[in-house]
């Protein structure tokens, strides 16, 4: 990246949030975009998430899929669609569709025609995003479609059908482009491979089949009948040679008696689990086992099964007991059958049968399907192609809009609402329009109360459990009616209502107006916090009183007053702090009264330059602190890089904040009916009131009461008559009288 812009492009730049920004106004500037010093780009990174953009658009661009996309990645998409487009100023138009004269790499040319004619649509001259956002859509009526699955329809022939059929029944099924199950080259040699072990396995019983299959196919039932009472036969058998080893244990070994007894308190049949687990028959020293009478009830099933299905046919028919050498001989006679049957291989074409199985594998029908699934791969180059037509719509659509809201904030300063713009947050008679999606209020909070912005976290929920948090950022109105735990609503992008409550709060300053009316504020809640207390305090020194005097008429009688006591006096300190505090009031305001009323016609500029003394401190610093306000901290808590400041000076805030205001053309009645009724006696004697006092003061009867600075004299003082001039003699004449006159005189 070179350090300054190409010398031969010349760039335009506009100046908003106190920012020069590059503004796109062809497509050279977008060709030109690599030669722009990244200096001067607003954001450096901007997340693939929690804006509102397309999640496509923006995976197409995040090549290395970090979930962030930074220059490189904007530069290179802007490369792709120089090569794709054949005039860039076919981006800045914007829109969900492309003409097809438009596509300068004929492959996307090609492509995008293909899906026209897919979609039934070959007349068409331009391939709008619709056109490729269903892909099932588009290869619906194609045989191929570059995917590598073939379904049972693509196949020309009954035989291939069917086989793709079976293999879609037993190795199950892969859904291709158009939607259609089908079966690739993977499922093919699953298949395959799954035939060939169990064909090989049915060809070893079919070369040894008197060792495997000495009873033919009904060998696997005789197997499972002898492994239905192998353990019992072991156990009858195990318990008649230990009686023979010592008779002392045949009475143990055929449960005692108490047993017995205990079974017959309960209710039973012929299949409880507690005869079930007696002896298979009574045990006696070397004693054969009986097939027909005296077995256990409970195995008398499985024993004639085993009679019918093993005994008989592998030993002899009719036979009636069975020696434990008989058994040992039965079970060898179908061990080999049980090895064989351990290894048969794990597989799904079973169902199809062994002649199918063989069918398949010998037939043509494999290389058919192979061959199928091999005209459709070759399509894949091809096909791959509508993902590139795809992206191509996309940034059609998308790019520039993007750059306008990572390398210029045009989107955000223009109004047309930035993507990370969320949606507007209805509370307290306004509507804050600047609502960024958060993931953690607590760790966004730390870097965004930076900005200097009043931030107001909210929880915002949607019927079926749907949850979010987003920051409002208020610039606009004033901070006092809002708290936690206040509740609004929000209009996400796609209009859709969240209920919306505070939860978190970063104060800063709102507005000019707010620090204007502020100290005044203050003063009423300190009065007011001054009134609550002293009326708390009167109120507990009532109590106490009304306590102290019920306590004392309770006790009249034990109780006398003492003559002797002196009086109670009041304490002449306290009066003279008393008359010495309401003096000094009395003196301070009567100094401004005299110093505004001596303003003679300066009285409105006196009485605003007051003003302006209490309300313009607190003006000027809010004034400096919003010219300062900044979101470049909010959004870096969000995962941008901002490259810069992005000021939201004070008339950019009052657009981003919509107080309430009547309609231009709406009518307004001024009659309330639930307004405080007017007292006309108390409003007259107040008049009144006051027009003695004015006039009590103007004829001077109020001076001996008030301070010096506020008396009618002292603010209007009488005027003084000079004394009447002498007549002028000339100066001889006085010399003359003064030499003439009588001595004495």
């Amino acid at each position: 990246m070179s350090e300054a812009s190409s010398p031969k492009h010349a760039w335009k730049f506009f100046t908003a949030g106190g920012v020069n920004q590059v503004a796109f106004r062809s497509g050279a500037d977008l060709a030109n975009l690599d030669q722009l010093d990244q200096k001067l780009w607003v954001a450096l990174a901007v997340p693939t998430r929690g804006i509102e953009f397309d999640p496509k658009t923006l995976d197409l661009i995040d090549t290395d899929k970090d979930g962030r996309i930074r220059p490189p990645e904007l530069l290179a998409a802007v490369k792709w669609a120089q090569a794709s487009f054949t005039n860039l100023d076919d981006l800045l138009k914007g829109g969900d569709s492309v003409p097809l004269a438009a596509i300068q790499d004929p492959v996307l040319a090609a492509t995008a025609r293909r899906i026209l004619e897919n979609l039934g649509k070959p007349a068409a001259n331009a391939i709008a995003l619709a056109d490729v956002a269903d892909t099932a859509k588009i290869f619906a009526a194609t045989r191929f479609n570059g995917d590598g699955i073939v379904p049972a329809d693509a196949a020309s022939d009954e035989a291939t059908k069917k086989a793709i059929e079976d293999l879609i029944a037993t190795v199950g099924s892969l859904p291709d482009r158009s939607g259609k199950p089908g079966v690739n080259q993977a499922k093919l040699d699953q298949f395959l491979a799954e035939a060939q072990a169990f064909s090989d396995w049915q060809a070893k019983a079919e070369a040894d089949p008197a060792t495997l299959l000495p009873l033919g196919d009904a060998t696997a039932g005789a197997a499972t009948a002898i492994k239905a009472v192998k353990m019992k036969v072991d156990d009858y058998f195990a318990r008649c040679r230990l009686a023979a080893f010592d008779s002392r244990a045949t009475g143990p070994m055929n449960r005692a008696e108490t047993e017995f007894v205990a079974l017959a308190l309960k209710d039973l049949t012929v299949g409880s689990e507690d005869i079930a687990k007696l002896p298979l028959a009574h045990i006696a020293p070397a004693r054969p086992l009986p097939l027909t009478e005296g077995v256990n009830p409970a195995w008398q099933g499985a024993v004639e099964n085993l009679c019918a299905s093993a005994v008989g046919p592998l030993l002899e028919y009719g036979k009636k007991t069975l020696t434990e050498g008989d058994w040992s001989a039965l079970q060898a006679m179908v061990a080999p059958h049980n090895a064989w049957t351990a290894a048969k291989p794990a597989t799904s074409v079973e169902k199809l049968g062994l002649a199918r199985v063989r069918e398949l594998l010998a037939g043509d029908a494999k290389a058919a399907v192979a061959a199928l699934i091999a005209q459709d791969t070759a399509l894949e180059a091809e096909f791959k192609q509508i993902g590139s037509v795809e992206k191509l719509v996309l940034f059609q659509r998308d790019l520039v809009k993007l750059l306008n809201n990572s390398v210029s904030f045009a989107e955000f300063y223009g109004r047309r609402g930035s993507i990370f713009q969320a949606g507007s947050l209805f509370l307290d008679a306004r509507a804050c329009h600047l609502c960024i999606e958060v993931v953690d209020a607590g760790k966004h909070a730390a870097l965004a109360g930076l900005s200097g912005a009043y931030l107001a976290y909210c929880d915002v929920t949607r019927s079926g459990g749907a949850k979010k948090t987003i920051v409002a950022v208020f610039t606009d109105g004033d901070s006092y009616n809002l708290m936690v735990g206040r509740n609004g609503v929000f209009y996400d992008r796609k209009g859709q209502d969240w209920d919306a409550t505070i939860t978190k709060i970063v104060a800063n300053p709102i507005s000019v107006r707010e620090a204007f009316w502020s100290p005044y504020k203050k003063f009423v809640r300190m009065i007011e916090e001054q009134i609550a207390k002293r009326a708390a305090a009167a109120d507990a020194e009532s109590q106490a009183k009304v306590s102290s005097a019920a306590t004392a008429v309770a006790q009249a009688d034990k109780a006398k007053a003492d003559p002797k006591a002196p009086p109670q006096k009041l304490d002449l300190g306290t009066i003279a702090l008393i008359g010495t505090a309401i003096g000094g009031i009395s003196a301070m305001v009567g100094a401004l009264l005299d110093k505004l009323l001596g303003l003679g016609p300066w009285l409105p500029l006196g009485v605003l330059g007051l003003v302006f003394l209490i309300s313009g401190p607190a003006m000027l610093l809010a004034y400096m602190k919003l010219r300062q306000r900044n979101l470049a901290p909010i959004l870096d808590a969000n995962g941008w890089a901002i490259n810069t400041k992005a000021k939201m000076n004070v008339p950019f805030g009052s657009a981003l904040t919509h107080l309430a205001r009547l309609p231009a053309n709406a009518e307004r009645s001024l009659d309330d009916p639930y307004a405080e009724k007017p007292n006309p006696w108390k409003a007259r004697l107040t008049l009144l009131a006051i027009v003695v006092l004015g006039y009590c003061w103007f004829i001077g009867k109020l001076d001996s009461y008030l301070p010096e600075p506020v008396k009618y004299k002292t603010i209007f003082p009488p005027k003084v008559v000079p004394p009447a001039p002498q007549p002028h003699l000339p100066t001889n004449a006085v010399s003359a009288a003064i030499t003439n006159a009588p001595a004495g005189k």
